[in-house]
């Protein structure tokens, strides 16, 4: 059994991190051990939220890693739409299952449906006043970063498209290896 330990973060106010591998060979088992030292002005009840917090994340990550078909992730909208997001930036690809016409109240959207998955469809609102329309069809395969907003229709995702003021995070749509933002 070999051991390595290595000390991250800096000595001092701030909090340290230590982890520690152990490898045994031929399995290759390897433990994590990560030690916190908290500051001082967290309460217990806060700590235990924190432990609780990073077991939960550490756990799902890791058993979404070691049981999901090859291949296969899980899209930041179908995360978003299972926790009823609301303005949360989430990256979708699907195909064109409907257009509609453009909403022209106020700023003028382009507004269209795709099909994520089988269980999933999202609206799709794109500014058209502030970015070019994008030429769609029924079946056509898109890709979309934006903003999501459940709904018991399946949610919408608007803001796929730059922000003149630069205080947005930019969202596109990508259709035949061409963005249009």
């Amino acid at each position: 059994m070999t051991r390595a330990s290595s000390q991250l973060g800096s000595r001092g106010a701030n909090p340290g991190v230590r982890a520690t591998s152990f490898d045994d060979a031929p399995e290759r088992h390897a433990a994590l051990t990560v030690t916190l030292r908290l500051n001082s002005r967290l309460t217990p009840r806060a700590t235990r939220a924190i432990a609780i917090v990073f077991v939960v994340l550490v756990t799902g990550s890791t058993l979404w890693q070691r049981f999901a078909p090859q291949g296969a992730t899980e899209s930041s909208v179908v995360v978003a739409e299972r926790s009823r997001a609301k303005d949360i930036s989430v990256d979708a690809s699907g195909v064109v299952t409907r257009l509609l016409a453009d909403d022209n109240e106020g700023s003028r959207h382009q507004r269209f449906i795709i099909q994520v998955t089988t269980d999933l469809t999202v609206l799709i609102v794109h500014n058209i006043d502030l970015a070019p329309r994008v030429p769609l069809q029924v079946g056509d395969s898109v890709a979309v970063r934006g903003d999501y907003v459940w709904n018991e229709q399946g949610g919408l995702i608007h803001w796929t498209h730059h922000d003149p003021d630069g205080r947005h995070v930019p969202g596109w749509i990508e259709i035949r290896g061409r963005r249009y933002q």
